[in-house]
């Protein structure tokens, strides 16, 4: 059983990550969608010439495994080619309100949709409608309101291709309006923000081959065995050669712990693991900031040791010029110097290809070493053998998720760990860097294509003179900014290509009360979910293909491509029959809109690109020549094609020309105001095992030991004591910020887990009705999901056995 039980397990699981439990968790998946074949279809997951995860944006190596797929990776592709239907008769039978009434789990389980359908108002039901006639209805809505072009929101979730997110921010823009928020908004915006202004590039600089050649790797605010475990590969593989690992984390996950290759006969048969993680340093919710900068303040006072014994210092090449006659004497001084001038930080980087070093070196010096303390939950110690580890490893990476950037200083956050790179000279070199872990599988492609509310960051006077137009100069909504302006009443009509948008947002009553209000609501989608069933008043429902699946055009059989987290484009190509024949293509849904919707312009070949994708790869190439030059011919290289990134090669596409160290301007990564308070407890979303963002694949959160209920919180066993509570108990937790809203999730079991003191835990997105709009990153508008001060009290209410 998938869903949730009246009488949930908690138990603790004592498996590592991957191994039987992964292989039995995927077979039940195959089973229930009642695609025991798929197995022949995962065989061409991740593979040149093969179809890209629908699920993680993580590398695809040149040489995959016979099996180059993970367990949640393996789920999201049941999911997708499952043999279930929401089809007319599901419609049929149940009204909305009913329907909003089935959890998110039991909504997506139904199927896939088969027909394009509109909301009756009569009978609260969807009902069929022509693909045509959908077309002439949002056009005519989208024309009335062109008059002000901003009261629509164009969304993009992370998962569609490069060729429909180009076709799909040329829709809006053409509309008139940057209103492009997608699902980057809500995780590594963060990360977006802080790279530019660090090291003058947006993503990060790590490859899979520099995978084997770290020597330590530095992992922080993620969960590698739920949100990226093909990852784990690239672990194992760096421990077997000797390579360090250190994982900066609020609870200790399985995956950080140790790990059994369900690739591996040997390990199968013996049942051997690979411990992962030399150390796990379990920060506070929150203290990741101080935490790294304690690190990098043992660093400097290690370095300032040297110094101070005339050990460290950069290198005075004209003081060994004058000192030397010939190049043989030069270059025995120079490789002295080089060596002395990298005894803890390598000053030869810093002077060279750095800014604000001494401003930075000095908020190390003075920053306070009990406050670090108190922040982060770690001991001077402790972060003192972490620089330590550091200083003596010669190539270092530091990989990092949501855990970080979805925090009120998440940017900043970013930027601390640049500023620790920084200090070793850990970027633009072989086996080193920053490497964010993104989420969905297109999720950076899409920002590479111009979704974007920024008009900065999209090339809007090569689109002006490729397609004739004015583009809009003005920037448009972001996730939070769109939000707020439906609950203003700002914003009339919702276009979503994908995604599960009321769901995966903060303030979710606040919000859906809103998207009520909305005069048109349409939802492109593959499955039915809360978004589709609270709508505007008139609603549409229109099904697409899903990536794995083949896309027959005018021109033939169709490939599309993605981004990797790597900054790698890949061909995907579909490998099954439609879920049904009335289907149509992303691009084919967004051509038509758009020619219902925009003039006549002779330079934008809808039809065209419709008919045949290659074309649409050729204008990508066109406005983005330096980026995308050799898209179509080299996408399905194995590897892909590798993007340009100016920082690995160091060069340093910022203000200053350098790589710049920047300083934080608070300790603490939440709400400072509320850091502290009596009662009040900092709360991180997780995700568990059985799920994928806001996809709820079963209950059976394996790694947590949890089976059968979400409704859970993970608490510090000193916390529950303080409120004279005792696992097992049911409270409510409310949101300590005070705005003039009430935010309360009711009736959650306390689970008395690992975790530091003053921290809880609990799942995404059932608890997001606890945090605030206003409760975001401060530069990057990132939702923060992390570090939400939350009070605990006892529960009056009976325990659902739902959400």
């Amino acid at each position: 059983m998938s869903g949730p039980k009246d009488d949930p397990k908690i138990e603790e699981y004592s498996g590592p990550s991957g191994g039987y439990g992964s292989l039995g968790s995927v077979a039940r998946k195959l089973i229930s969608e009642h695609v025991p074949d798929a197995a022949i279809t995962l065989g061409y997951q991740n593979k040149p010439d093969g179809f890209m995860c629908v699920s993680c944006a993580w590398g695809k190596p040149a040489k995959p495994l016979p099996f180059e797929y993970c367990e949640n990776g393996a789920k999201a592709t049941a999911w997708e080619v499952t043999r279930k239907r929401a089809d007319q008769k599901l419609l049929e039978t149940h009204t909305l309100s009913e329907l909003r009434g089935w959890l998110d789990h039991d909504l997506e389980e139904a199927g896939r949709l088969t027909m394009p359908m509109r909301w009756d108002p009569e009978t609260d039901r969807y009902r069929p409608v022509a693909w045509e006639t959908a077309f002439a209805e949002v056009g005519q809505e989208l024309r009335a309101l062109q008059g002000d072009p901003d009261q629509t929101i164009f969304y993009v979730s992370g998962r569609a291709s490069l060729e429909a997110s180009y076709m799909f921010q040329l829709l809006a823009r053409m509309y008139g309006t940057n209103n492009l928020p997608d699902s980057s908004n809500m995780c590594h915006e963060s990360t977006s923000v802080a790279l530019p202004e660090s090291i003058g590039v947006s993503v990060g600089t790590v490859t899979l081959q520099d995978f084997e050649t770290t020597d330590l790797m530095i992992y922080l605010g993620h969960n590698v065995a739920t949100n990226a475990p093909r990852m784990l590969h690239q672990f194992q593989d760096a421990k077997k050669r000797g390579a360090g690992i250190i994982s900066i984390n609020p609870m200790r996950e399985r995956g950080l712990e140790r790990f059994t290759d369900p690739q591996s006969p040997k390990q199968m048969l013996t049942g051997g693991e690979t411990v992962i993680s030399d150390s796990i340093l379990q920060v506070a919710v929150g203290g990741d900031l101080a935490a790294l900068t304690g690190i990098c303040k043992a660093l400097v006072e290690m370095d300032d040791a040297c110094q101070d014994v005339g050990k460290a210092g950069a290198t005075d090449r004209e003081a060994i010029l004058a000192d030397t006659d010939d190049d043989g004497g030069f270059s025995i001084k120079a490789g002295a110097a080089a060596s002395k001038a990298r005894r803890v930080l390598d000053h030869d980087f810093i002077a060279e290809h750095t800014s604000g070093f001494e401003a930075f070196a000095d908020y190390c010096r003075a920053a306070d070493w009990l406050q670090i303390e108190q922040i982060s939950r770690l001991s001077r110690d402790q972060l003192e053998a972490v620089a330590k580890q550091y200083a003596e490893a010669e190539k270092v990476m530091c990989i990092y998720g949501m855990g970080l950037t979805q925090h009120v200083h998440g940017t900043e956050t970013v930027q601390m760990l640049v500023n620790l790179l920084l200090l070793r000279g850990n970027i633009g070199k072989s086996g080193a860097g920053i490497c964010p872990v993104r989420g969905h599988s297109n999720v950076q492609g899409q920002r590479t294509v111009g979704i974007t509310e920024k008009p900065e960051l999209a090339p809007l006077d090569k689109l002006k003179e490729l397609y004739d137009f004015e583009p809009p100069r003005h920037e448009g909504y972001t996730t939070v900014t769109g939000c707020e302006a439906m609950i203003e009443g700002k914003v009339k009509a919702f276009i979503a290509l994908g995604g599960n948008y009321t769901r995966a947002v903060p303030d979710i009553p606040r919000v859906e009360d809103a998207w009520g209000k909305l005069r048109m609501t349409v939802a492109i989608a593959t499955k039915l979910n809360r978004s589709h069933l609270v709508h505007g008043e008139i609603a549409y429902l229109l099904p697409c293909l899903g990536r794995i699946e083949v896309d027959v055009q005018a021109s033939g059989p169709q490939a599309v491509s993605i981004e990797s987290s790597r900054a790698q484009f890949h061909g995907s190509r579909g490998r099954v029959t439609p879920a049904a024949p009335e289907l149509m293509s992303e691009p084919a849904i967004i051509a038509g809109i758009a020619a219902a919707t925009l003039p006549d312009n002779p330079h934008v070949p809808w039809a065209a690109w419709t008919g045949d994708y290659s074309k649409v790869r050729l204008a990508i190439e066109k406005t983005w020549p330096a980026t995308f030059g050799g898209l179509g011919a080299h996408m399905f290289d194995p590897g892909g094609l590798t993007r340009p990134i100016a920082a690995r090669e160091r060069k340093w596409n910022t203000r200053s020309g350098k790589a710049n160290f920047l300083l934080p301007t608070e300790m603490f990564g939440g709400a400072a105001e509320r850091y502290g308070e009596e009662g009040v407890l900092q709360l991180t979303t997780v995700r568990s095992n059985d799920q994928f963002n806001t996809t709820i694949y079963g209950y059976h959160d394996r790694f947590r030991g949890v089976n059968g209920t979400r409704m859970v919180v993970f608490m510090n066993a000193t916390d529950i004591a303080a409120i004279e509570l005792v696992d097992g108990d049911f409270v409510d937790l409310s949101c300590a910020i005070e705005d003039g809203h009430e935010r309360v999730v009711q009736a959650l079991r306390v689970v008395e887990y690992d975790i530091p003191q003053g921290s809880c835990a609990a799942y995404f997105p059932e608890t997001s009705p606890l945090v605030p709009l206003g409760h975001h990153d401060i530069q990057a508008h990132t939702p923060a999901y992390k570090a939400v001060p939350v009070r605990v009290k006892a529960s009056a209410a009976k325990p659902a056995r739902a959400e």
